[in-house]
């Protein structure tokens, strides 16, 4: 089996590089989500609007994640009415769970795999369902992306992992 090596960065905010390439994500989490609503309840399903979120966190660090986390639900929100407003909280606090634990995890382990992964999304989904059951105050709600939302989660862990470790070989 051959091993690659994943180069992982912690990019700060007084970097014009984390601006430039946060850019890049955010652009990633506008047009993914886009094309993934194009199938019915497509974004339910796979929950495209973390995609990158998790791969600028995890590669480049949580204040990268933060960034994307933040921007890509409040611009896909004021351009094309989605997240739809009820939904527009819980996702900027699972979006920003993400990059926090994705850069966390990569930060501490110092390494890319697919364990590691499902630890992070594992991790977001279950804080992010807690915070949308106490925001909503509908357990429903809160597991909805438990039921609809695997294939997307698997989607983000194996994507995910790919990405990251071919793609973004640098």
């Amino acid at each position: 089996m051959q091993t690659t090596t994943t180069k992982l960065y912690t990019l700060g905010f007084s970097q014009a590089k984390t601006y430039a390439t946060a850019v890049l994500f955010i652009l990633g989490n506008i047009v993914l989500p886009q094309l993934c609503h194009l199938i019915p309840r497509g974004g339910m399903i796979i929950l495209p609007i973390y995609f990158f979120t998790l791969i600028g966190a995890y590669k480049y660090g949580w204040k990268m994640g933060l960034l994307t986390a933040i921007a890509s639900p409040i611009v896909n929100h004021l351009l094309f009415g989605m997240p739809a407003s009820e939904v527009l909280v819980p996702i900027l606090a699972k979006s920003i769970i993400l990059a926090v634990v994705a850069g966390y995890v990569a930060a501490h382990y110092k390494k890319t795999t697919l364990s590691l992964l499902a630890l992070v999304v594992l991790t977001y989904q279950v804080l992010g369902g807690a915070f949308e059951w106490a925001w909503t105050s509908s357990f429903a709600a809160a597991l909805q992306d438990f039921r609809l939302g695997l294939p997307g989660m698997a989607i983000q862990i194996i994507g995910g992992y790919y990405f990251i470790k071919y793609l973004l070989k640098k």
